[in-house]
Protein backbone atom coordinates (compact mmCIF):
# COMPACT_ATOMS: atom_id res chain seq x y z
CA UNK A 1 0.00 0.00 0.00
CA UNK A 2 1.11 3.30 -0.80
CA UNK A 3 0.92 6.53 1.11
CA UNK A 4 -1.32 8.26 -2.14
CA UNK A 5 -3.93 5.21 -1.62
CA UNK A 6 -4.46 6.26 2.29
CA UNK A 7 -4.73 9.79 1.69
CA UNK A 8 -7.06 9.28 -0.80
CA UNK A 9 -9.73 7.82 1.79
CA UNK A 10 -8.56 10.09 4.22
CA UNK A 11 -11.68 12.40 5.88
CA UNK A 12 -13.75 10.24 3.62
CA UNK A 13 -15.98 9.12 6.74
CA UNK A 14 -15.87 11.67 9.64
CA UNK A 15 -17.07 10.10 13.04
CA UNK A 16 -20.12 11.05 14.74
CA UNK A 17 -20.20 13.53 17.70
CA UNK A 18 -21.14 11.53 20.48
CA UNK A 19 -22.45 13.55 23.18
CA UNK A 20 -23.61 12.62 26.74
CA UNK A 21 -20.85 10.01 27.58
CA UNK A 22 -19.69 12.09 30.62
CA UNK A 23 -17.37 15.04 31.77
CA UNK A 24 -14.43 13.30 30.71
CA UNK A 25 -15.13 13.38 27.14
CA UNK A 26 -15.88 17.38 26.81
CA UNK A 27 -19.34 16.76 25.70
CA UNK A 28 -20.87 15.12 28.59
CA UNK A 29 -23.03 16.82 31.24
CA UNK A 30 -25.16 19.42 29.13
CA UNK A 31 -24.21 17.69 25.68
CA UNK A 32 -23.55 21.13 24.29
CA UNK A 33 -26.39 22.58 24.83
CA UNK A 34 -25.49 24.45 27.45
CA UNK A 35 -28.06 25.88 30.73
CA UNK A 36 -31.94 26.60 30.45
CA UNK A 37 -33.23 28.41 27.12
CA UNK A 38 -35.20 27.73 23.95
CA UNK A 39 -31.13 26.07 22.46
CA UNK A 40 -31.42 23.54 25.89
CA UNK A 41 -35.43 22.02 24.96
CA UNK A 42 -35.90 19.05 22.42
CA UNK A 43 -37.27 20.48 19.12
CA UNK A 44 -35.55 23.29 19.35
CA UNK A 45 -34.97 24.70 15.23
CA UNK A 46 -33.45 28.48 14.54
CA UNK A 47 -34.13 30.45 11.77
CA UNK A 48 -31.80 31.74 9.48
CA UNK A 49 -29.90 34.68 10.46
CA UNK A 50 -31.71 35.11 14.13
CA UNK A 51 -29.75 36.70 16.63
CA UNK A 52 -31.43 35.99 19.39
CA UNK A 53 -34.37 38.57 19.03
CA UNK A 54 -31.65 41.75 18.44
CA UNK A 55 -32.32 43.26 15.34
CA UNK A 56 -30.49 41.36 12.36
CA UNK A 57 -27.61 42.33 10.05
CA UNK A 58 -29.86 42.55 7.20
CA UNK A 59 -32.56 45.49 9.07
CA UNK A 60 -29.51 47.07 10.56
CA UNK A 61 -27.99 47.81 6.89
CA UNK A 62 -28.91 50.83 4.81
CA UNK A 63 -30.59 50.62 2.38
CA UNK A 64 -30.24 52.35 -0.65
CA UNK A 65 -30.02 52.85 -4.65
CA UNK A 66 -32.72 49.91 -6.80
CA UNK A 67 -31.47 47.01 -8.36
CA UNK A 68 -33.29 44.49 -10.53
CA UNK A 69 -31.97 41.30 -9.28
CA UNK A 70 -35.82 40.15 -7.99
CA UNK A 71 -36.91 40.63 -12.07
CA UNK A 72 -33.85 38.79 -13.55
CA UNK A 73 -35.24 35.41 -15.59
CA UNK A 74 -34.08 32.07 -14.79
CA UNK A 75 -33.49 29.54 -17.01
CA UNK A 76 -33.09 25.86 -17.56
CA UNK A 77 -29.53 25.06 -19.25
CA UNK A 78 -29.26 22.46 -21.28
CA UNK A 79 -25.98 21.59 -23.26
CA UNK A 80 -26.45 20.09 -26.89
CA UNK A 81 -23.48 17.84 -26.04
CA UNK A 82 -26.09 16.77 -23.05
CA UNK A 83 -28.74 16.68 -25.85
CA UNK A 84 -26.81 14.17 -28.32
CA UNK A 85 -25.80 12.33 -26.36
CA UNK A 86 -29.39 11.55 -24.52
CA UNK A 87 -31.45 7.65 -25.70
CA UNK A 88 -34.46 9.86 -27.37
CA UNK A 89 -32.32 11.93 -29.14
CA UNK A 90 -29.53 9.94 -30.79
CA UNK A 91 -31.10 9.79 -34.03
CA UNK A 92 -32.27 13.39 -34.08
CA UNK A 93 -35.54 14.22 -33.79
CA UNK A 94 -37.32 17.85 -32.59
CA UNK A 95 -35.95 19.32 -29.09
CA UNK A 96 -38.52 21.15 -27.33
CA UNK A 97 -39.28 21.92 -23.60
CA UNK A 98 -41.57 19.11 -23.31
CA UNK A 99 -39.42 16.48 -25.25
CA UNK A 100 -36.57 17.62 -22.53
CA UNK A 101 -38.85 17.09 -19.49
CA UNK A 102 -39.33 13.55 -20.58
CA UNK A 103 -35.77 13.02 -21.06
CA UNK A 104 -35.27 14.03 -17.94
CA UNK A 105 -32.79 16.44 -18.62
CA UNK A 106 -34.55 19.57 -17.40
CA UNK A 107 -37.16 19.30 -14.31
CA UNK A 108 -40.05 21.10 -15.66
CA UNK A 109 -41.52 24.00 -18.15
CA UNK A 110 -41.85 26.58 -15.37
CA UNK A 111 -38.61 28.06 -16.77
CA UNK A 112 -37.61 28.87 -20.39
CA UNK A 113 -35.08 26.62 -21.20
CA UNK A 114 -31.19 27.90 -23.03
CA UNK A 115 -29.69 25.90 -24.74
CA UNK A 116 -25.54 26.27 -24.93
CA UNK A 117 -23.43 24.71 -27.40
CA UNK A 118 -20.97 22.70 -25.04
CA UNK A 119 -20.51 19.65 -26.74
CA UNK A 120 -18.57 17.97 -23.93
CA UNK A 121 -15.05 17.77 -26.24
CA UNK A 122 -16.69 17.29 -29.62
CA UNK A 123 -15.84 18.79 -32.73
CA UNK A 124 -19.41 18.82 -34.39
CA UNK A 125 -23.11 17.23 -34.00
CA UNK A 126 -23.61 14.32 -35.17
CA UNK A 127 -27.48 14.40 -35.73
CA UNK A 128 -30.38 16.23 -37.23
CA UNK A 129 -31.64 18.33 -34.11
CA UNK A 130 -34.76 20.65 -35.06
CA UNK A 131 -34.61 22.67 -31.76
CA UNK A 132 -37.79 24.97 -29.83
CA UNK A 133 -36.60 26.87 -27.26
CA UNK A 134 -36.84 30.13 -25.36
CA UNK A 135 -33.10 31.36 -26.29
CA UNK A 136 -30.66 29.44 -28.19
CA UNK A 137 -26.40 30.84 -28.14
CA UNK A 138 -25.05 31.62 -31.60
CA UNK A 139 -22.62 28.88 -30.87
CA UNK A 140 -25.23 26.21 -30.53
CA UNK A 141 -27.11 27.79 -33.64
CA UNK A 142 -24.01 27.35 -35.74
CA UNK A 143 -23.87 23.82 -34.86
CA UNK A 144 -27.10 22.60 -35.44
CA UNK A 145 -27.85 24.81 -38.67
CA UNK A 146 -24.18 22.82 -39.84
CA UNK A 147 -26.18 19.46 -39.24
CA UNK A 148 -28.70 19.93 -40.95
CA UNK A 149 -31.05 20.75 -38.19
CA UNK A 150 -33.23 24.21 -37.51
CA UNK A 151 -33.21 26.44 -34.68
CA UNK A 152 -36.66 28.29 -34.02
CA UNK A 153 -36.24 30.75 -30.95
CA UNK A 154 -39.38 31.52 -28.86
CA UNK A 155 -38.21 34.15 -26.70
CA UNK A 156 -39.06 34.73 -23.01
CA UNK A 157 -42.03 37.05 -22.23
CA UNK A 158 -39.75 39.73 -21.59
CA UNK A 159 -38.61 39.34 -25.19
CA UNK A 160 -42.32 39.47 -26.40
CA UNK A 161 -42.84 42.59 -24.66
CA UNK A 162 -39.92 44.45 -25.84
CA UNK A 163 -41.05 43.38 -29.40
CA UNK A 164 -37.99 41.83 -30.15
CA UNK A 165 -37.51 38.95 -32.57
CA UNK A 166 -34.99 36.32 -31.76
CA UNK A 167 -34.51 34.56 -34.83
CA UNK A 168 -33.94 37.86 -36.78
CA UNK A 169 -30.59 39.27 -37.28
CA UNK A 170 -31.83 42.80 -35.85
CA UNK A 171 -32.34 41.79 -31.95
CA UNK A 172 -33.29 45.56 -31.17
CA UNK A 173 -36.01 46.38 -29.13
CA UNK A 174 -39.15 47.57 -31.27
CA UNK A 175 -41.40 48.25 -28.20
CA UNK A 176 -39.42 50.88 -26.81
CA UNK A 177 -41.90 52.96 -23.90
CA UNK A 178 -39.30 55.66 -23.70
CA UNK A 179 -38.62 57.49 -26.84
CA UNK A 180 -35.14 58.80 -27.09
CA UNK A 181 -34.15 61.90 -26.12
CA UNK A 182 -33.97 64.85 -28.23
CA UNK A 183 -30.85 66.79 -28.20
CA UNK A 184 -31.44 70.19 -26.42
CA UNK A 185 -31.32 73.00 -29.03
CA UNK A 186 -28.34 75.43 -28.19
CA UNK A 187 -28.77 78.89 -28.67
CA UNK A 188 -26.00 79.06 -31.71
CA UNK A 189 -28.27 76.55 -33.64
CA UNK A 190 -31.12 78.98 -34.13
CA UNK A 191 -30.31 82.09 -35.07
CA UNK A 192 -31.90 85.08 -33.17
CA UNK A 193 -34.23 87.39 -34.42
CA UNK A 194 -33.37 91.12 -35.14
CA UNK A 195 -35.26 93.32 -33.08
CA UNK A 196 -37.85 95.68 -34.44
CA UNK A 197 -35.26 98.78 -33.08
CA UNK A 198 -32.45 97.31 -35.01
CA UNK A 199 -34.75 97.17 -38.25
CA UNK A 200 -35.57 100.51 -37.51
CA UNK A 201 -31.87 101.94 -37.28
CA UNK A 202 -31.19 100.43 -40.91
CA UNK A 203 -33.50 101.84 -42.42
Amino acid sequence: MMIHEITVQAGKYKARKRVGRGRGSGHGKTSGRGHKGAGSRAGYSQRTAFEGGQTPLFRRIAKRGFTNVQFKTQFWIVNLGDIAAHPDFAKGGKVTPEALVNAGLIRDEKRPVKVLGDLSGADSLGVKLDVEAARVSDTARKLVTDAGGKVQETGTRRDRVRGVDRNSDDRSPKNLRKKPKRRAAKKFDVPAKASSKDESSQD
